[in-house]
């Protein structure tokens, strides 16, 4: 029985493999957790002041996005991190406003601002709401439910990466200069840290 009350205690600790043990129970959980949040918006930032204007409507495929739905997509994506960290539940059913802005300006713009609140809240983050669930359900049925800091991680920043990588051949095919990002893009030197 000792056993288990030690292997429970151990887990609800959260672990830094480079770091001591009092470290690891001082630290918020956006030094651990998300100590590439400033480098991953920077990099989305770049990216999004890269979109032309007077393309909105270009895709590279029948099936793709058009410019302007992808890019309007990565502006607002932080947005989705702000929901996941200011509510445990949230129904993909209902139907939320999308921006529509009229040029890159305006999505910059929005990235800006969602960026910043989401930044903001990821740096208030406890390790008590970090590690709480998070729900997705669609239209009242449980999609999927997992600890929130894990989830923002999969279902915000690494969906974010994602578009970004898109947008990144977007750019490429309208010759557009594509910026660095984990390493030098045929245009850019990688941007030191």
């Amino acid at each position: 029985m000792a056993n288990r009350t030690d292997q429970k205690a151990n887990t609800s600790t959260p672990t830094n493999p480079t770091g001591s043990a009092d470290t690891q129970r001082t630290a918020a959980p956006a030094k651990l957790l998300f100590a590439d949040l400033d480098v991953e918006m920077a990099t989305t930032r770049r990216m999004l002041e890269r979109v032309p204007d007077g393309k909105d409507d270009w895709r590279p495929h029948q099936k793709s996005r058009t410019l302007n739905e992808l890019a309007t997509h990565i502006a607002q994506l932080p947005g989705f991190g702000i929901l996941m960290l200011t509510r445990d539940e949230y129904d993909g059913g209902t139907a939320v406003p999308e921006p529509t802005p009229s040029c890159c300006s305006e999505r910059v713009e929005i990235f800006d601002e969602v960026s910043g609140e989401f930044k903001r809240l990821v740096n208030q983050l406890t390790w008590d709401q970090a590690m709480s669930p998070w729900t997705l359900k669609f239209r009242g049925q449980e999609v999927f439910s997992a600890p929130r800091a894990q989830l923002v991680r999969s279902a915000m920043l690494t969906h974010l990466a994602h578009h970004r990588a898109q947008l990144g051949v977007y750019l490429r095919l309208l010759d557009v200069s594509v910026p660095s990002s984990y390493g030098p893009s045929a245009d850019e030197q990688p941007v030191p840290r």
